[in-house]
């Protein structure tokens, strides 16, 4: 017998909001600067989905700490003003969370401050109030599935009867590694064919989400 739906969990960056073209572009920036020339495919391949601890780490490797500490800082400063001049929500969430009626909450790699404002700047964040989790309260971000075990846990959901909307391959990963059923989102960068596979359908248009939690 297939558990019944209790909870919808949402990945933030590229699900809620269109963040990740933002983040991509300035990466790659910030990368010609620096000393790790990346193409936005590689951006898309290396960081997207994962938690900025885990980026961090992946830049230090390459670049050396001093260098990885001025690209973080660089990043926050050219992030915070583009999404202040051209963040908009994802197309169709807000008619979707306008209807929504199962229980939902937000798991996402992003902080807590950073969820706030690119949230906050697309009049998200009332939806999700109280029940935001990010990367930084658990031991392992995406792919390992400990956010949305902790989300889960916190909302008081057994993992078989969550489903979880993401738009990476780490998230995806990571919803399998806790036992949950997923919901690929390929509206945006992540190619399709990155997050098929099994417990997990592939949509490409936010519109069909209400329609998808009631077949799931």
């Amino acid at each position: 017998m297939i558990t019944p739906i209790e909870l919808v969990i949402f990945d933030c960056d590229g699900v809620l909001v269109d963040s990740e073209r933002i983040a991509v572009r300035l990466h790659v920036a910030v990368g010609a600067e620096l000393g790790w020339p990346l193409t936005e495919a590689e951006v898309i391949e290396k960081f997207i989905g994962r938690s900025p601890l885990s980026n961090g780490e992946q830049i230090t490797a390459r670049v050396g700490p001093s260098r990885a500490a001025l690209w973080q800082e660089r990043f926050k400063q050219l992030h915070r003003t583009a999404v202040d001049a051209e963040l908009t929500p994802v197309d169709g969430i807000l008619e979707v969370l306008d209807t929504l009626t199962l229980p939902s909450c937000v798991a996402s790699g992003g902080s807590h401050e950073t969820m706030r404002h690119t949230l906050g700047r697309t009049g998200i964040y009332p939806y999700f109030e109280g029940r935001i989790f990010s990367a930084g309260e658990v031991a392992h971000g995406k792919p390992a599935p400990d956010l949305f075990l902790h989300a889960a846990e916190r909302m008081g959901v057994h993992p078989s009867a969550c489903v979880v909307v993401e738009d990476s391959k780490y998230g995806i990963q990571a919803a399998r590694a806790a036992g949950m059923r997923a919901l690929g989102y390929a509206g945006g960068l992540t190619p399709a064919k990155w997050l098929e596979g099994p417990n997990t359908t592939v949509f490409d248009d936010m519109r069909e989400l209400p329609a998808l939690l009631a077949r799931t």
